[in-house]
């Protein structure tokens, strides 16, 4: 059985809706068979179903009425030899009511009873409890509904019952002890519901396994179960799927799962299991056992200590191993070779250190090897370049022999110590979308290959590459491409902002032909003659004029008032764009060619982005320092026009990040901004968010530039619900000003919510609201327009599209729990949400606190975002 992720739901869906020959509703009188209709006590059942029914959206149940016999209304089914109703099956019909009671009522004849499935509608209520009339019953399947209350402890007497299906429903209180009488039962699903509520924190059954031994499938995940881990399970020796993921269980995982020989699928994701020890990992010996083992999940726990040799003889048929975000220790196995047929080895954010293993070339299958953020060192073997063509989604292929791999579509060494270069064939990878390399201590130049990659997007961001930036191709686009931290990058595009490369004369071409001492002789002549030039140009020098006595701005070419007073159309109010305690913005045209631009009327900004060079950074063109017509002083600055506007999402967090980090640590000296807000992010036609609006910008002060040297005409002032705390209290500006505004800011994105609205008052503010949310409640605050993404990136389909399969820890459901992902659905969020959405909303919190020492930096918070940046694109995996 293929038990990847989407296809293994839609084999299980299959599987029951073939299954499902649905209710038999055979009633006490057998005199009614006269009846021209049948028996019309099953036809009033069903109309009594039907009354309940609020909204039929798609009238499916149209055909529910005289014209037909009730055998031919849709869903029903009837046996053959008696015309009566044999199943009911309407999953999938979107309806919206309750359950009706009638189904189970007491009228029925008990025995005939078999299978019921109204899942994937939006039925309310509680489970009937008289459905335990139905002795015969076998097929039990509510999944994805909105049924509430708790599971009928009555169910316990539907001794038959094969499936039982509760899964993705607001049902609490715990599971009842009397389940454990369904001694028959093959296939349990009772994931993402609120079964561990306060009163039942541990109310897994301990003799789960024991009361239950003919289990061959559970799925309880998404509950918040706490507790061990039963060891019973083991008892129930047919388990061929076990699915606890999402949860809080804690402790060791049993090392008698090993007895679970015909066991393919051991989900543990997402819980607290381990202590961080050397004696976490025992069970993976034990697990060598389960020579069936398709799927071992046990990413996001506490696991610790060193990963055993005896990984590498788990079962020959393992094809998905995730290892990901525990603290794993010690080397990677060389090993794991033996593993021949792995098509996904995530073993990210760990602490395994030393070299990647050469072995890993003989992977043939494997298309997602996932590395980043350990503490690998070394360089990538070039036996990687040996894996298959058929790989689509590899993540660790960057060796000399990468341009082999044709279809590569998204490597991922990022947040390691890796060194080299990187290779000029990755051009060959024609499929490449997708390059991760930030983090590393890769150097050398940008191979010119990858101008061939229209489709590419780039995170180098972070390394020790030096030279001229491609100008031609891919790297024409920089919405795709992120540079930062690269100081010796030169060249690109001129939007990238990157310093002018060196000219080289041809004759640097050819000094290699002149004999040693010509040069030696032409250095010493010319060393000489400089220090002669530059002993002149000291005696001859005048006096420097003080800073106060220079102008700041005789850098850029000015522009008069007049000619600023016909390109904004006199200043009138139509042109007036924005404005604010000492700004006003305003839109024109400047020259003949009609290219539009902003003049702003603040001195300060001039002073403070004169020298800054920065793609997210509003570009500065000219300024104008004269007076108006009525005589008063005119002092104005003219930027590039945004045509998109102001920010009123995540490419965008990680621009304005990405300006503040230039602004805060890499101008000299380091530029505040003082008043960062939604108004002041511009968008230009590629949507690059651009950081404007320097107003209230201020330099810090440093031991070479004194007090007296900091730019700025006003006082510390802001926008109230941005400024930081301390700023009202007379602090000084600072960094951890401008990284509140940021968090702010971040908050407003993701939540639709600005911080000036009615609800912030008596010390309750956004911050506050979306820290009593999280994490729990976060689908409750996110603004509604972003949840069309969400919902979009946590579709099966987008999934699939990406070769990613972690929605939501391998359950056992009927179909993919995050199908249908609203706000009304709590607890139940993607791993869009839980994986990137949070950890976004936890940046914007940590960011804002009211502490200034406990606000993160924005080198962190940069690194941090593109890291979730790649998590939201669909490439990393757990």
């Amino acid at each position: 059985m293929d038990l990847h992720g989407p296809s293994f739901c839609a084999f299980w869906s299959i599987h029951l809706h073939v299954m499902t020959l649905l209710f038999f509703m055979n009633f006490l009188s057998p005199s009614t068979a006269a009846n021209p209709f049948g028996n019309g006590t099953d036809r009033l059942a069903l109309l009594k179903f039907k009354e309940s029914i609020l909204t039929d959206t798609h009238g499916f149940l149209n055909s529910w009425n005289d014209s037909l016999h009730f055998c031919n209304w849709y869903g029903v089914t009837c046996s053959k030899q008696h015309q009566r109703v044999a199943a009911l099956n309407l999953e999938g019909s979107d309806l919206h009511g309750t359950i009706f009671p009638f189904l189970g009522s007491s009228t029925f004849e008990t025995t005939a009873c078999l299978h019921l499935t109204l899942s994937d509608n939006m039925l309310e209520g509680e489970i009937p409890v008289n459905l335990s009339y139905c002795s015969e019953l076998s097929i039990v399947s509510f999944r994805s509904n909105r049924l509430t209350g708790k599971i009928p402890s009555e169910l316990g007497s539907l001794t038959k019952l094969l499936t039982l299906n509760l899964g993705t429903n607001n049902l609490t209180g715990g599971i009842p002890s009397s389940l454990g009488n369904l001694s028959s039962i093959t296939q349990l699903s009772l994931a993402y519901n609120n079964l561990a509520d306060n009163e039942f924190k541990s109310s897994i059954p301990p003799n789960i396994g024991l009361n239950m031994p003919n289990l061959q499938q559970i799925g309880i995940g998404g509950n918040e179960f706490s507790g061990n881990i039963p060891a019973s399970f083991s008892n129930a020796s047919q388990f061929r799927i076990l699915d606890i993921t999402e949860n809080n269980f804690l402790g060791q995982v049993p090392e008698s799962f090993g007895n679970l020989a015909d066991l393919q699928w051991l989900g543990l994701n997402n819980n607290n299991l381990g202590n961080y020890s050397d004696n976490d990992l025992g069970f993976i010996t034990s697990l060598t056992n389960c020579s069936n083992l398709e799927i071992l999940d046990m990413s996001l726990n506490n696991f610790g200590g060193v990963l055993p040799n005896s990984v590498a003889n788990l079962s020959t048929q393992l094809t998905k191993l995730y290892l990901g975000v525990n603290q794993i220790s010690g080397t990677i196995p060389a090993t794991l070779e033996n593993l021949n047929n792995l098509i996904v080895l995530g073993m990210q954010a760990n602490l395994f250190t030393g070299s990647i293993p050469t072995s890993f070339g003989k992977f043939q299958q494997l298309q997602i090897l996932a590395l980043d953020e350990n503490r690998l060192s070394g360089q990538i073997p070039s036996s990687i370049g040996n894996l298959s063509e058929t790989a689509s989604t590899l993540l660790i292929s960057l060796s000399v022999g990468v341009g082999k791999l044709k279809n590569i579509n998204a490597p991922d060494v990022s947040e390691n110590n890796l060194t080299g270069d990187i290779p000029e064939n990755m051009g060959d990878c024609l499929s490449l979308e997708f390059l991760y390399l930030q983090g590393n201590l890769f150097q050398g130049i940008i191979p010119s290959s990858l101008a061939s990659l229209n489709s590419l997007r780039r995170q180098i961001s972070f390394n020790n590459l030096e030279g001229e930036v491609i100008k031609e191709g891919a790297f024409g686009n920089t919405s795709t491409i992120s540079l930062v931290g690269n100081t010796k990058l030169c060249g690109g595009v001129l939007e990238l902002q990157l310093p002018a490369c060196p000219i080289k004369g041809p004759e640097h071409r050819k000094i290699h032909s002149f004999n040693l001492e010509f040069i030696i002789a032409l250095v010493v002549g010319c060393s000489l003659l400089f220090s002669f030039l530059l002993a002149l140009y000291w005696r001859r020098k005048p006096e420097k004029k003080s800073p106060s006595a220079v102008s700041s701005i005789n850098f850029l070419s000015k522009v008069s008032y007049e000619t600023l007073y016909k390109a904004a159309s006199g200043f009138i109010p139509s042109t007036l764009i924005g404005s604010g305690s000492f700004v006003c913005v305003y839109k024109g045209v400047l020259d003949k060619e009609g290219n539009k631009r902003a003049s702003k009327s603040f001195m300060a900004e001039c002073n403070a982005v004169r020298n800054i060079q920065h793609r997210n950074l509003v570009k500065i063109l000219t300024c104008c320092s004269s007076v108006d017509y009525n005589g008063n002083e005119f002092k104005a600055l003219v930027f590039e026009y945004m045509s998109n506007g102001s920010l009123e999402e995540l490419n965008i967090a990680v621009d304005v990040a990405s300006a503040l980090y230039n602004l805060h640590d890499h101008c000299e000296p380091p530029i505040i901004h003082c008043d960062l807000k939604p108004s002041h992010v511009l968008l230009d036609n590629d949507v690059i968010a651009h950081v404007g609006d320097f107003g209230l910008a201020r330099l810090i002060s440093t031991a070479t530039h004194s007090s007296e040297n900091q730019s700025s005409t006003v006082g510390i002032k802001g926008t109230i619900g941005y400024v930081a705390p301390e700023y009202a209290i007379g602090g000084e500006p600072s960094r951890q000003g401008d990284i509140y505004s940021y968090g702010i800011l971040v908050l407003e994105m993701f939540t639709g919510r600005r911080p000036t609205e009615e609800m912030f008052k008596d010390g309750f503010s956004l911050h506050n609201f979306v820290k009593m949310a999280m994490p729990e409640r976060v689908m409750q605050i996110l603004d509604p327009a972003l949840l069309a993404t969400v919902e979009e990136k946590a579709s099966p389909a987008a999934a699939t599209e990406n070769e990613v399969n972690y929605i939501s820890g391998y359950n056992i459901e009927i179909k993919a729990e995050e199908e249908n992902i609203n706000s009304e659905k709590l607890g139940k969020m993607s791993p869009y949400v839980s994986k990137c959405i949070v950890p976004i909303l936890k940046i914007g919190l940590a960011c804002s606190e009211e502490s200034p020492k406990y606000r993160m930096n924005m080198q962190d918070v940069t690194r941090d975002l593109h890291h979730i940046q790649n998590c939201f694109i669909g490439v990393d995996i757990r």
